[in-house]
């Protein structure tokens, strides 16, 4: 049994994320108080009866502020009783909320006629922290679509349900801001750049042509053999920490040729020795 607590801003994808979970067979439950998380898990435990049904819950700030303060040692009580329980955290920056709930023409729950969207957007922010703080996953959507956000979320999930650490290599373009949720960034912007090849310049790092090009270089393996063997050290330290899930950030400038290529080369390095490894490429989506 597995408990997922899916938590972040408004307007940050949060329905979204619950949906995903609710396709791949949780038994989700949107709003749910603070308080009530431990009645529900004495629920979970009563009811089981020998099925192993996961559950989600969706919580945001619309808690009172006693038990958003609170839910810190709520968590620890969950986890403390074998109920395998995980926070994620959604968020985006301030211009890309406040752009979605102009656009969808929405109410953020916190506003109203005496506090504006932005006052409202700091707010929340503020009233979440203690719930940011536990967060398992970190998902910053600010430059994540619909699609990209579900695919993302499914992916994550699956690849976690060999009770291991889940690791994402995510190849991303400078140009576009670095990913604020990754626990490593790597930049390869000093390696040859394809860009400059003009048969190779409407490629992508997934393109033969632009992998044999690369390959070519010894700067290149010798780039990937480090990341490779920094990694293959300070992994198992991250599973001794009980960590759930690790962000491998691959940097190029617009992450089209270099930041793919690598990215797809040391995820499938990484599938061959252990599960739980997936891929993705941020500007190709």
């Amino acid at each position: 049994m597995k408990l997922i607590i899916i938590s972040g801003l408004s307007g940050s994808g949060k329905s979204i994320a619950l949906h995903v979970l609710e396709d791949l067979g949780y038994y989700c439950i949107d709003n749910l108080p603070i308080g009530m998380l431990p009645a529900l898990a004495d629920q979970l435990f009563d009811h089981q009866n020998g099925r192993q049904t996961n559950f989600a819950v969706g919580i945001d700030a619309r808690n009172l502020t006693r038990e958003l303060t609170y839910f810190p040692t709520i968590l620890k009580h969950l986890k403390q009783r074998d109920l395998h329980t995980e926070v994620f955290f959604l968020k985006a920056d301030n211009a890309t909320l406040l752009k979605r709930f102009s656009e969808t023409r929405r109410r953020h729950p916190l506003s109203n006629d005496e506090v504006p969207l932005r006052e409202a957007i700091i707010k929340e922010q503020v009233l979440l922290e203690n719930i940011a703080g536990t967060a398992d996953l970190i998902i910053d959507t600010s430059q994540t679509n619909i699609h990209q956000l579900r695919d993302l979320i499914r992916h994550r999930v699956t690849g976690s349900e060999h009770a291991g650490l889940s690791i994402l290599f995510e190849s991303f373009g400078y140009k576009h801001g670095i990913p604020v949720n990754a626990d490593f960034v790597f930049d390869i912007r000093c390696i040859p750049n394809p860009h400059w090849v003009p048969e190779l310049r409407a490629l992508t790092g997934h393109d033969q042509e632009v992998i044999d090009y690369l390959e070519q270089h010894s700067d290149v393996i010798n780039m990937f053999e480090d990341i490779r063997r920094l990694l293959e050290t300070w992994i198992p330290c991250f599973e001794a920490d009980n960590r759930s899930y690790i962000t491998v950030a691959i940097g190029c400038t617009g992450g089209q040729h270099r930041s793919v290529y690598m990215a797809e080369k040391l995820g499938h390095y990484f599938q061959q020795h252990r599960e739980g490894v997936i891929t993705r490429h941020r500007e190709l989506a």
